[in-house]
Order: structure tokens, then sequence, then C-alpha cells
């Protein structure tokens, strides 16, 4: 579990493509401090698992799925990516409740600045956007942010100077696409109020108990 609060922003190294999947090594520095072979990163806000480790740079191994679901594919040699460590268990939680696991991707169209703090707006498919609600949580490349307005194409969300800092979404450019991490509690309440045979739950069971 993470809370989508980066610890620092790493550097893709090397990329090893194989039929369908993939491995990364990534350099960094304070996500590796205390860290063992087996550990979770939340790379772009996917949960990855440390399969090697040197002085200054870590890799994982990304199976085809993630690839599918998420945009690590169109990273690059190069490439900036947000990092941090599953949480600990006595860690402050001052973020949201983050799994590593994404549920698809959308794209940057626009950033407006207003005062101290920069609007994004991003464009999102119609099946993740039915879980995004005004006010709610989201994670976008693994950043917990609040979302402050939904249409029925796109979102947008107000970052503060803090977050744009430590953080790499005020580098991206319209068109690039992010990692989407919709809030679990939507997904849960969805799956259980879904008429099933075996749940007992449909709408006439809610209507005859008061609901």
């Amino acid at each position: 579990m993470f809370t989508g609060l980066i610890e620092e922003i790493g550097t893709v190294r090397r990329i090893e493509r194989g039929a369908k999947g993939a491995r990364l090594t990534i350099a960094a520095n304070t996500v590796l401090e205390n860290t063992k072979i087996g550990d979770s990163i939340a790379t772009n806000g996917v949960c990855l698992t440390v399969v090697t480790l040197t002085d200054d740079s870590f890799s994982a191994d990304v199976m085809a799925e993630s690839l599918r679901r998420s945009a690590l594919g169109s990273l690059q040699s190069g490439s900036p990516v947000n990092l941090e460590r599953a949480m600990p268990a006595d860690g402050r939680f001052g973020g949201h409740i983050v799994s590593g696991h994404i549920d698809g991707t959308g794209s940057v169209l626009s950033q407006r600045r207003e005062d101290n703090a920069v609007w994004v707006t991003i464009k999102t498919p119609a099946p993740l956007l039915r879980y995004i609600v005004e006010k709610g949580s989201i994670a976008i490349d693994g950043v917990s942010l609040t979302v402050a307005a939904v249409t029925d194409t796109d979102f947008s969300v107000s970052i503060i100077p803090h977050t744009g800092a430590q953080t790499i979404l005020l580098g991206k450019k319209p068109g690039e696409p992010v990692n989407l991490e919709c809030d679990v509690i939507g997904k849960y309440v969805e799956k259980m109020l879904t008429p099933h045979k075996s749940s007992g739950i449909t709408m006439d069971f809610l209507a005859q108990h008061g609901f």
C-alpha cells in the first residue's frame, strides 16, 4: 500500500524489453534507503517489486499486463519517474489509499496557471471517469491529488508549488499519457451493489429495507 506522496524523482537508466514484458533499471537515492530485494516501490504509480539493487539504482520486472494497463511502456532511457516506497505500518497517512494497481491511462489536455497553483486537465476514458468524483481522490502517475472538476470527458486537478516541484506532473506536455488509479472505495461499493445471483442484493431488496 502507498499514500501517493512522492519521495523522489528517479531516472530510467535502462530498459530491457522481452517478448511481452520488460525490466526497468532506475537510478535513485532516497527510496533505496533500507530497501531490500522483494520490497515494493511505486514507479509512476505502478507497484513494482525490487529484484536487484546497487548503491544508486534498483531494477524491477514489469509483466505484460502492467505494460498494457499503464504508460510504463512509453518510458525511455533518461525518462524521469515518480518514486514512492510502500508505506510503513507506523508511518503517517498523508495522502489516500493507493494500491499501485493502475486502472488505466489518461492523457494531458492542458495546463493553466492560477496564482500560485497550476490546473492540469486530463482526458479520461469513460470506464475510468465513472469512478472520478469532484473533491474525491485520484492518483496520477502515483501522485495523490484531489479532483477539482469533472466533465463528461475529462477531469482537472489543481497542483500546488510543492507538488509541482517534487513530482514530474508539470513536465508533462499535452498528449502525453499518465497512469491513473481511481479511489478503490468506489470500485468496491459498485461491485457490492451490482445485482448477482448469490448476493441477494437487488434494487427491490434495497427498497424493501428502506434504502
